[in-house]
């Protein structure tokens, strides 16, 4: 009791002070005239006062396209691509060392089980290079062949790349396919040989190696350890010095790549975006060219690393729009983006998404039909890259059948729906012989049935039989 009454005793002899420094700013000022203006002062004085060392806002206009370096983070799985993007958002003070969260880029849940990267994120960070300041746009993307088509989007905003290698296990098969998605689209490759720090790390066997199958020259190769932070310092003056600034017309009409979205319970749907010609406010319409729609801009800025408004996004910059899209069907990885009533030739390389791996998905109890639905709804609020149809069958009833972009796809899927029920998972691009020891066994979270279409229908039946 005693400490308390010390602490009310001290915060009131502070709004004392508060109150008195206000009557003698009053006092002596010559601007402030009437009764108002000094109640107004002595509101201020008395209320609690704003944060001293929050963000100013950033003049984006001092960037220039020129002083403006857009590269992305390709590799094959664990091979440090998302540790080599914590250390750059350290080394420009984006984030604070030993504050936040390791691979601070993946932002979903499964991404931190898995230790994979699955949606693309984006980080504005500035950093001074010979006394100048650069604006640098880093876009992390997914490493597994699943997501190439997102990786090529992510890439055509780009105008360079670091080609990252496991300096123990060398070229794996997505850092080949990597390395020709970035060379398809004519950026510049900067090969970064990580882990070094490890004992079987043989970065010499690593060089000839870019060099043999990617003609990569042994002297422009990076050596590196993120996690030590060894090498990292020559990482920066690399991009900024062989990488190109984003070509673009600023006094163009507004044409911008649509990168990535997510949904967002308060803001709706947001859309990473890269402005490629023109210039983008807070206000303005624009349309998409793959839907035909037209959206307001609510609200656009960049990603510094979390939402920063700007009120404005120039050419060559990335960054995010909130148009008040209410689902991210709407928003199609690759559209091209424009001011609305405005003619415009749309930017290439737009895909709709193809699905490889075709499941059916039942609940093991029929009454959780309607909870089945709602989970699958919630989840493709951030995956529209599912395809979703209901389906009926005489033995497991009410379904869905989905469509995913690959095996890993529909496992991510999956895992996420099986943390709030039961299912029975029906794949339907592969042939096997079912065996009741699958449905009889009680520890499996899922079943997986795999039938064969000339005994199909008995199978089916054993399935009903097992049911009841």
């Amino acid at each position: 009791m005693g400490s308390l009454h010390r602490a009310s005793k001290t915060l009131k002899s502070l709004r004392h002070q508060l109150l008195l420094q206000a009557t003698q700013q009053f006092d002596s000022s010559s601007r402030l005239s009437g009764s108002s203006d000094y109640r107004l002062l002595l509101a201020r004085a008395l209320c609690s006062h704003p944060r001293q060392n929050a963000k100013e806002a950033v003049d984006l206009t001092q960037y220039p396209p020129e002083r403006i370096r857009n590269f992305s983070i390709i590799a094959h799985v664990d091979h440090g691509k998302s540790t080599l993007a914590d250390r750059l958002l350290e080394l420009t003070g984006t984030i604070k060392r030993g504050h936040g969260q390791p691979q601070y880029l993946d932002k979903l849940q499964v991404e931190r089980e898995r230790g994979i990267t699955v949606k693309a994120q984006t980080a504005t960070m500035f950093h001074k290079y010979n006394l100048q300041p650069f604006l640098l746009n880093l876009i992390d993307t997914p490493g597994h062949v699943d997501f190439s088509y997102e990786v090529s989007r992510s890439l055509a905003a780009c105008q360079g790349a670091l080609l990252v290698v496991d300096a123990a296990q060398g070229v794996q098969a997505q850092t080949v396919a990597n390395f020709y998605l970035a060379f398809e689209s004519n950026l510049t490759i900067i090969p970064v040989i990580n882990k070094i720090d490890q004992p079987t790390a043989d970065p010499d066997r690593i060089k000839d190696q870019l060099k043999s199958m990617f003609d990569l020259e042994p002297s422009d190769c990076l050596l590196t350890s993120a996690k030590t932070g060894q090498g990292l310092e020559h990482v920066l003056p690399a991009v900024i010095e062989r990488i190109p600034p984003p070509p673009g017309e600023g006094s163009g009409l507004l044409r911008m790549l649509l990168l990535d979205s997510y949904y967002d319970e308060y803001k709706g749907v947001i859309c990473h975006v890269a402005v490629v010609d023109g210039m983008l406010r807070k206000g303005d319409k624009i349309s998409a060219a793959a839907t035909g729609q037209t959206y307001d801009v609510l609200d656009v800025g960049f990603m510094h690393p979390e939402l920063t408004q700007t009120g404005v996004l120039l050419t060559g910059q990335v960054g995010y729009v909130v148009t008040g899209m209410r689902s991210t069907k709407e928003a199609r990885i690759g559209d091209t983006l424009f001011h609305a009533k405005t003619i415009v030739k749309p930017l290439p390389g737009f895909k709709a998404a193809r699905h490889m791996v075709f499941s059916g998905l039942f609940p093991a109890d029929g009454s959780d039909f309607e909870a089945l639905n709602h989970a699958i709804e919630r989840l493709t609020c951030n995956d529209a890259s599912v395809s979703v149809t209901k389906e009926s069958s005489t033995a497991l009833g009410l379904g869905f059948r989905c469509g995913f972009l690959g095996l890993l796809h529909m496992d991510v899927f999956i895992s996420d729906l099986n943390k709030n029920m039961e299912l029975i998972l029906f794949p339907r691009s592969q042939l096997f012989h079912i065996s009741s020891n699958i449905l009889m066994e009680a520890k499996w979270k899922f079943k997986t049935l795999l039938l064969c279409p000339q005994t199909q229908s008995s199978e089916l039946q054993l399935v009903g039989n097992l049911r009841c």
